[in-house]
């Protein structure tokens, strides 16, 4: 009953989505037609913008609205600081956008070319995709880096953040309007959606004439919704529940570095590990344990877990809780006989986003690296390094866990297409 609710009140937003749908294709029609000068240009003009200490106070201000209200309403600790801008963040966000200028231009290059039997010039060419739709929750970093790399790529962006940001999203993308229109670019080639009720993103996500692609970042509930309730493809952002394994030949200093690291560097990120798999006979399973609560993990065990820490939370709902992206201090613990047993657990519980190992035994580092079915495996280091930024790509629309279009980290090439363009001198098909 409330779905169909749900899509009789989609119904008045669909002008809405529509007239905002069709001016980003249009827009996006015009920019691919840009140099990448231009293109660049905007995001220097960008740079310059969240430079000025005007603006950043402003900046401040607006998030700090958004703090508030996020306090007021209550918000999971882990969305809140997420939610969170500082002049650390505003000072990452100008790094990231300095990073995507400094990569090369996607658009154009030629990804295989020859000539055909009957003298027919044949290439294939990057090309951009089309016009975005983005759905994302809490993060309004996430307005400047996919903001940034659309731009680059020469695509077109709807932006749909999460209410909990709106006023500093919406500040942000004033940014991004000034900076367009410094260059006389179609500003509408980054829109940004105010209305945050649900149902006028199912109206959005009705619109498969007009938008190419849909990225949906944030839970599970979301992609959920998303891929239910729409024909265009998704490249979906979903939920990291990330496993770190520690392998019975696993240096301890490393071990304890990595999953400190892994679960405490940001925990309300979806590369921070969830779930910690210890092979039992790993030497120093009490030092490991030590050190993490030493570093505030709140760690939860299985019955194995508990016989050699009874301090340990227990596990009461293994299934649920090896399942869980808690997105805070909590990690879950489980103990081994094997690599195979580890292997099986990841495949069982997590979600294909980010897995690691910790061992000095090139024989389990290889089966790991061939058995676990992940979009990204870390060989002694951490999973935080599963991002686009640290991985040499400036930035990311999202993580993958698909498998198509992209999987893993979906940055500037990815955010690309190709075409076939076919030169000849008269010839025709007989």
């Amino acid at each position: 009953m409330v779905e169909v609710q749900l899509l009789e009140k989609a119904q008045n937003y669909k002008n809405y989505a529509r007239e905002i749908s069709i001016s980003a294709k249009k827009a996006f029609y015009e920019i691919r037609q840009t140099t990448i000068q231009q293109r660049n240009q905007v995001l220097k003009n960008l740079i310059k913008l969240l430079s000025d200490l005007e603006n950043q106070k402003i900046l401040l201000q607006k998030n700090q609205v958004d703090l508030e209200n996020a306090k007021k309403n209550q918000l999971a600790p882990s969305l809140i600081e997420r939610l969170t801008i500082n002049e650390k963040r505003t000072k990452e966000m100008i790094q990231t956008i300095e990073d995507i200028i400094s990569l090369p231009d996607p658009i154009g290059e030629i990804v295989k070319g020859y000539t055909l039997s009957n003298g027919i010039e044949l290439i294939q060419k990057r090309v951009p995709i089309g016009t975005i739709f983005i759905v994302y929750e809490s993060r309004p970093n996430v307005t400047i880096d996919v903001g940034a790399l659309c731009v680059k790529s020469g695509n077109s962006v709807i932006l749909r953040g999460g209410k909990e940001a709106l006023n500093t999203n919406l500040i942000l993308h004033h940014f991004f309007i000034k900076a367009l229109e410094m260059e006389k670019i179609n500003p509408n080639c980054v829109k940004f959606i105010e209305e945050t009720d649900r149902a006028c993103m199912l109206a959005f996500l009705q619109e498969d004439q007009s938008i190419d692609l849909v990225v949906p970042r944030g839970g599970e509930a979301l992609i959920q919704f998303v891929t239910s309730n729409t024909k265009i493809p998704v490249v979906k952002h979903d939920k990291g529940v990330c496993n770190l394994y520690i392998d019975q030949y696993a240096n301890l200093e490393k071990s304890i570095q990595i999953a400190i690291n892994a679960k405490l560097q940001r925990p309300s990120v979806c590369n921070a590990i969830e779930n910690l798999i210890i092979h039992k006979d790993f030497p120093y399973i009490k030092e490991l344990f030590y050190a993490l609560k030493k570093a505030g993990v709140s760690l939860l065990g299985c019955e194995r877990t508990l016989a050699i820490d009874p301090e340990i939370k227990k596990i009461e709902d293994p299934d649920k809780e090896y399942s869980t992206e808690y997105l805070d201090e909590r990690l879950s613990v489980k103990i081994v006989d094997n690599i195979e047993e580890a292997i099986e657990f990841i495949h069982k519980y997590g979600s294909a986003h980010s897995e690691a190992i910790v061992s000095e035994n090139q024989s389990s580092i290889e089966a790991f690296q061939k058995k676990v079915d992940s979009a990204a495996i870390f060989i002694n280091c951490s999973t935080r390094f599963h991002d686009g930024g640290q991985m040499g790509m400036g930035s990311e629309i999202g993580i993958s866990t698909g498998r198509f279009h992209v999987r893993g980290p979906m940055g500037l090439k990815d955010l690309t297409t190709t075409v076939y363009v076919l030169r000849g001198n008269g010839q025709i098909r007989t």
